[in-house]
C-alpha cells in the first residue's frame, strides 16, 4: 500500500506564483499552506486547492515551514516554496518511493533554477539538491535566519528528477529579496558571534565573484552568470556591511 504524502507550503502575497505550484502538486493525498496574513488574492487561490488553510503570523522561515510540517497529518512530507513546481517526471519518482518502503527517511531533490526566464545551469546554482521529501518523524528545519535547511535523522538519499524554481522574474525584486536576505544573514551571524572589519566588506565579495564567475564556471551563461555573480558579490558586501554596522551599534 502506498504511503500517504502531504504537502507543505508556506506563503505570503503569492498570487502570482501559487496557482502553479498547487495545480504541480494537486495529486497529492493533502496540501497544508499556512499563511502569514496576505493582503492579496493567496487565501482565494489557495483555497481552490485544499481546505488545510492556516493563518500564522510570520516568525522566521524556519520556524514557519516547521510549523507547517506539524499541522500535516500524514507519514511523508514534501516541502515547498511557492515559486516551486513539481515536474511530471519528480512526481512519479516519488509515488514510486511512496509505493515502496526503502529503508530511506529523507531524499534530497535537485532543482532547475531559473533567473529572468533562463535555466542557470553554471555558477554553483545547478543542481542545488537540498532535502524536500522526508518523513515527518524524522526531518525538521534547523534553526537560521535564513537559507534554511531540513535535518533528517536518518538516511538519506538523492532522487533524480528535478524541482523546478521559478525565481527572480526580473532585477528589482531580486535586489529587494537581496536586501532582506542580506539583513537576516547579518543577524545570524551577530548570534554566532562573529564580526566584520574592512577585509571581509571588501574582499569577501570579490572571493564571491572569482568563485561563482570562474571556478564555478558563471561565465558560460553569459550575459546572466555575469549578473548573477555580481548580484551574489553585492550580496555578500550588503551582508559584511550590516554585520559591521549591528556590531558597531549594539
Amino acid at each position: 500500500m502506498m504511503s500517504r504524502l502531504s504537502v507543505a507550503i508556506i506563503t505570503y502575497n503569492e498570487e502570482e506564483e501559487i496557482k502553479d505550484c498547487l495545480e504541480s502538486v494537486k495529486w497529492a493525498d493533502e496540501i497544508v499552506v499556512v499563511d502569514s496574513f496576505s493582503t492579496d488574492k493567496t487565501l482565494d487561490i489557495c483555497r481552490q486547492y485544499t481546505n488545510k488553510v492556516f493563518q500564522h503570523e510570520w516568525s522566521g522561515y524556519s520556524n514557519q515551514k516547521n510549523y507547517a510540517i506539524n499541522v500535516t497529518t500524514n507519514p511523508w512530507i514534501l516541502i515547498l516554496d511557492a515559486d516551486e513546481r513539481v515536474s511530471e517526471r519528480l512526481t512519479k519518482e516519488i509515488k514510486e518511493i511512496l509505493d515502496k518502503d526503502l529503508g530511506v527517511d529523507g531524499y534530497y531533490i535537485p532543482r532547475k533554477s531559473y533567473f529572468l526566464g533562463r535555466w542557470i545551469r553554471y555558477g554553483g546554482w545547478y543542481p542545488d539538491y537540498s532535502i524536500r521529501l522526508f518523513r515527518k518523524d524524522k526531518g525538521r528545519f534547523e534553526q537560521r535566519e535564513v537559507h534554511e535547511s531540513v535535518r533528517i535523522n536518518g538516511k538519506t538519499a538523492k532522487l533524480k528528477n528535478h524541482l523546478e524554481h521559478y525565481t527572480y522574474r526580473n532585477l528589482s525584486e531580486y535586489i529587494q529579496r537581496m536586501d532582506r536576505y542580506s539583513t537576516l544573514a547579518a543577524m545570524e551571524m551577530v548570534g554566532e558571534g562573529r564580526r566584520s572589519g574592512p577585509r571581509n566588506i571588501l574582499f569577501r565579495p570579490i572571493l564571491t565573484f572569482f568563485r561563482m564567475y570562474i571556478l564555478k564556471q558563471g561565465f558560460r551563461e553569459g550575459i546572466y552568470g555575469l549578473l548573477i555573480s555580481v548580484l551574489y558579490s553585492y550580496y555578500t558586501f550588503l551582508k559584511y556591511a550590516k554585520l559591521w554596522e549591528m556590531r558597531k551599534i549594539s
